[in-house]
């Protein structure tokens, strides 16, 4: 049986830090294992200017005849388009001009990002992501949720690919030994304004916080609230072992598709709090694993008292190898 060539197109790519650099970085290393050839076109192939409000973020400049270059040399038998930047829509005109079939992935809620920063109606970034996509076979998502919402926005041939976790990372038994009040509430991520963070800074909760992430708010959070413990971006077991540490986790996101850093801090014998929105609903198993409820503050306090053996078994039953077979599942010959 030969080989079967990928290509997986992203805007999104190292030396970003984020959940969906995240997913495709652990899917492409599992399908390399499964014997696949995977080529990944990133914007590290093309010039890039920072994007408005987000300079972490590089848009590739005017990247279709480059992007299309690669791509007939490569002669992929599956092509997926994992983001809506310009590289992705580089590549769905380059599909559509050669007849080739396409697979699509949501996994940001573009338009509550774009509405966090602009005045832009929902309407009308619902109307240019749905167009995106419609063009695509199938197009894939990590959660029921995120389904329902997108058929609310009339998505169609929506399929699943869910997320795993590195359960040989993040682990329970090495937590970092910080140096403050107990308990711990931690929350890992991007520091940004459509993460919600306020929302958790601003909860008034016995002993500590902690925000382990870096992002364009950070400095102002820093200011605002100079009692909280900022520790920068962690990665692997570092990372692992700052969320070990914790006595609950605090996800405040309301426009998250997934979460994986709560299957992290799970993995890590971490209990989750967060709001009842797409993410937290499908990954979190209410009064075991978390406590989703509208005020945060008690979902906060009422996830101290569960059971940490609880959130690492619940955690153990999401393997990248199992995603990535999902994904690979998903995907569609380009003729």
């Amino acid at each position: 049986m030969s080989t079967r060539k990928i290509v997986i197109v992203t805007d999104a790519w190292s030396p970003q830090i984020n959940g969906v650099v995240n997913t495709l970085q652990h899917t492409r290393d599992c399908l390399d294992a499964m014997g696949c050839r995977v080529d990944m076109l990133t914007p590290a192939d093309h010039r890039t200017i920072p994007c408005p409000t987000y300079p972490e973020i590089r848009l590739s400049v005017r990247p279709s005849a480059k992007l299309g270059r690669r791509l007939d040399v490569l002669k992929p038998d599956h092509i997926h388009i994992a983001t809506e930047g310009p590289l992705g829509i580089a590549a769905r005109r380059y599909c559509m001009r050669n007849e080739l079939a396409f697979t699509t992935s949501y996994h940001t809620q573009f338009p509550e990002y774009i509405r966090k920063r602009l005045p832009l109606p929902l309407g009308v970034s619902y109307r240019f992501v749905r167009r995106f996509h419609q063009a695509a076979v199938c197009t894939m998502v990590a959660t029921a949720g995120q389904e329902s919402l997108l058929k609310q926005w009339r998505f169609r041939n929506i399929v699943r690919w869910s997320r795993g976790v590195d359960a040989d990372v993040f682990r329970p038994d090495e937590p970092e030994p910080l140096d403050v009040r107990r308990p711990l509430f931690a929350y890992a991520g991007r520091v940004a304004v459509e993460k919600n963070i306020e929302a958790f800074l601003g909860l008034e909760l016995p002993g500590s916080k902690c925000v382990i992430g870096d992002g364009p708010d950070l400095e102002k959070l820093k200011r605002r609230w100079p009692d909280v413990l900022f520790t920068g971006y962690r990665f692997g077991r570092e990372l692992a072992r700052h969320l070990a540490s914790a006595d609950a986790f605090v996800f405040p996101s309301l426009t998250d598709t997934f979460g994986l850093v709560m299957l992290e801090a799970m993995a890590c014998g971490v209990p989750v709090a967060a709001f009842p929105v797409t993410g937290p609903l499908d990954v979190v198993t209410q009064g075991e694993t978390g406590i989703l409820d509208n005020d945060l503050r008690r979902a906060a306090l009422a996830a101290l008292g569960l059971d940490r053996r609880s959130c690492r078994e619940a955690a153990l039953c999401h393997t990248w190898q199992a995603a990535s077979q999902q994904f690979l599942d998903n995907l569609v010959p380009v003729c």
